[in-house]
C-alpha cells in the first residue's frame, strides 16, 4: 500500500480562490477592501522569500497589503509606535509581525502590542486564551491550514486519536486546541515524552512538528494513518547544497501511511492561504459584518 499525497499547493490554491471571491463579494456590498501589514525587522534571506510571497498573495486575493521593513537595530520603541500606528489605522485589519526576531527586541512585548482583533497570526494572549477556552479566535495559521488538510482526508475528526509531536505556541499548543474543537482525543507530545515511538503508533492522525529531521519513522506510525509533516529542515548535501525534509522520514511513511503531507508542497502551502483567511475574517468582525464563508 503507498499512501496518498495530500497535494497543499491545491487545497492552497482552492482556499486562495474562495478568499478573492469572497473579498470580492464584501467589497461590492459593503465597500471594504481588507488589509494586511506585515512588518519585517532585519533581512533574514527565508523571511524576505515569505514576506514576498504574503504580499504578492495578499494583493492576488484583491486585498490591500503594507509592507515595512525595519532595519535589524531598530529600537524596541520604534518598533512598538509602528505597531501603534497600524493599530489606529482604519485600512490596517491584520497585523503581522514576521517572527523570529532579532534578540535585541522583546518578542512578548511586541506580541501583545499588537490589537488582538487585528493579530491574525493568533498569537495574542486574549486569542491564545479564547483559543484554549473553546471560544471564537483569531487563531494561529499553520495549525489551521493542519486541520484543513486533514479534513481533505476525513470529513469529521470526532473520535479519532490524534498525536500532536511539538509543543511550541505557534504550533502545536494552538493545534491541540483546534483538534479538540474538532472533537478528536488528542495526546501532545514533545523531546521529553518516554517511548514516543509508542505513543505515536497508535494515534490515527499525526502531527509531527518538532522541528527534527526526518525523527518520525515508518514503525512509529499505525498503518493506514494520517500524517501531517509540519517540519521544514534543511540538510546538507555533497554538492554543497540543501535539501528540504521534514520532521517524517517521508519515503519510509509512504509504504504505512494511509495519507501524508510532502515537504514541500504540504503545510508550508496553507500557512499563507490561512493568513488571508485570517484578514478577511478579521476585516469583517472589526466592520460588524457576518462570519465569510471560507
Amino acid at each position: 500500500m503507498t499512501a496518498r499525497i495530500i497535494d497543499g499547493k491545491v487545497i492552497a490554491s482552492d482556499l486562495r480562490a474562495r478568499v478573492a471571491d469572497e473579498v470580492a463579494r464584501v467589497k461590492r456590498e459593503y465597500d471594504l477592501i481588507p488589509g494586511l501589514a506585515v512588518v519585517l525587522v532585519g533581512s533574514d534571506p527565508a523571511s524576505q522569500v515569505y514576506v514576498r510571497s504574503k504580499h504578492k498573495q495578499t494583493q492576488a486575493a484583491g486585498m490591500a497589503s503594507f509592507e515595512f521593513v525595519l532595519p535589524t537595530d531598530v529600537a524596541q520603541s520604534e518598533l512598538l509606535a509602528l505597531i501603534g500606528k497600524l493599530n489606529r489605522d482604519p485600512a490596517v485589519h491584520g497585523i503581522l509581525v514576521q517572527l523570529p526576531l532579532p534578540k535585541s527586541l522583546h518578542t512578548e512585548a511586541i506580541i501583545n502590542a499588537i490589537d488582538p482583533a487585528k493579530d491574525v497570526d493568533g498569537l495574542h494572549p486574549n486569542n491564545a486564551g479564547r483559543l484554549a477556552g473553546g471560544f471564537a479566535a483569531l487563531s494561529p495559521c499553520t495549525p489551521l491550514g493542519c486541520i484543513i488538510l486533514t479534513r481533505s482526508v476525513h470529513p469529521s475528526l470526532e473520535g479519532m486519536n490524534a498525536i500532536v509531536i511539538g509543543r511550541s505556541n505557534l504550533v502545536g499548543r494552538p493545534l491541540v486546541q483546534l483538534l479538540l474543537n474538532q472533537n478528536a482525543t488528542v495526546t501532545i507530545a514533545h523531546s521529553r515524552s518516554r517511548d514516543l515511538p509508542k505513543l505515536c503508533a497508535r494515534a490515527d492522525l499525526v502531527y509531527a512538528a518538532a522541528g527534527k529531521p526526518q525523527m518520525v519513522r515508518d514503525d512509529w506510525i499505525k498503518p493506514g494513518a494520517t500524517v501531517i509533516d509540519v517540519g521544514i529542515n534543511r540538510l546538507p548535501e555533497k554538492d554543497g547544497k540543501t535539501r528540504l525534509v521534514g520532521d517524517v522520514a517521508f519515503s519510509e511513511a509512504l509504504d504505512v501511511a494511509g495519507a501524508i503531507t510532502p515537504v514541500p508542497g504540504g503545510v508550508g502551502q496553507m500557512t499563507v492561504a490561512c493568513l488571508l483567511v485570517n484578514t478577511l475574517r478579521a476585516a469583517c468582525a472589526i466592520r460588524g459584518l457576518p462570519t465569510p464563508a471560507v
